[in-house]
């Protein structure tokens, strides 16, 4: 396995495949865009198409073709895009993009995040100031932990090089086609290269090479 590198926004992310793609401008590391989210909704929102999305609350846009649940909670300010799935009891707290073809599932919770195209949280996960890459998803359970009990800001870690974020709240940031086995726990500022495989009930920190299998933490292997 090659040393592990602190991964930028070009190594992680098709912005092709986001309606945030414009977000990222300038950026270098995903986790800039964090506090940057909210304000971006809000400028974006007014200018979508009435006759694709309608405006149901205050900072609130959903794409005619998405499917929520009468149960489900979405705050402000929030977009969810075309063809995406927001389950029974689903709950955006806020900041939430959700892209298209997406699935919230029962009783998941978004806050202060980006999901781009067709990422799937479908069951009972927690994603907090998290970026989620296109196709990418998260086992039953499987949730991103965003503060450090110390409360101290989150740096990220590589074997190469260490990034001060200058955030007490960074969840994970997911490359494309990311696959995170059920019941894990990403730890806060863990970031996962492109087509890696993380094993079930796994608890991660750091950064996981792409196109890796990590099985635990002294066990990450390159896939065949």
């Amino acid at each position: 396995m090659k040393a592990q590198k602190i991964y930028t926004i070009a190594d992680l992310y098709d912005l092709s495949h986001t309606i945030a793609a414009g977000l990222f401008e300038g950026k270098t590391y995903p986790w800039e865009v964090l506090p940057l989210i909210k304000d971006y909704i809000l400028q974006l929102g007014p200018t979508l198409p009435a006759e694709e999305y309608d405006h149901p609350a205050e900072g609130v846009w959903i794409a005619k073709d998405a499917e929520v649940f009468p149960s489900a909670y979405i705050g402000s300010p929030c977009i969810i895009d075309h063809k995406a799935k927001v389950r029974h009891c689903a709950f955006i707290r806020e900041s939430a993009i959700v892209g298209k073809g997406t699935v919230v599932g029962n009783s998941v919770e978004l806050k202060n995040v980006i999901l781009f195209d067709n990422v799937e949280t479908p069951h009972y996960n927690y994603v907090g100031d998290s970026i989620l890459g296109w196709h990418a998803h998260m086992g039953a359970g499987s949730i991103t932990s965003n503060v450090k009990s110390d409360r101290l800001p989150v740096c990220v870690k590589a074997e190469e090089e260490t990034v001060d974020t200058g955030r007490k709240k960074v969840g994970a940031m997911l490359g494309d086609y990311v696959e995170v086995g059920c019941n894990s726990v990403l730890n806060p500022g863990t970031v996962i290269g492109p087509y890696s495989n993380i094993y079930p009930t796994s608890c991660v920190r750091g950064v996981i090479p792409e196109h890796s299998i990590y099985k635990d933490e002294k066990n990450i292997v390159p896939k065949k």
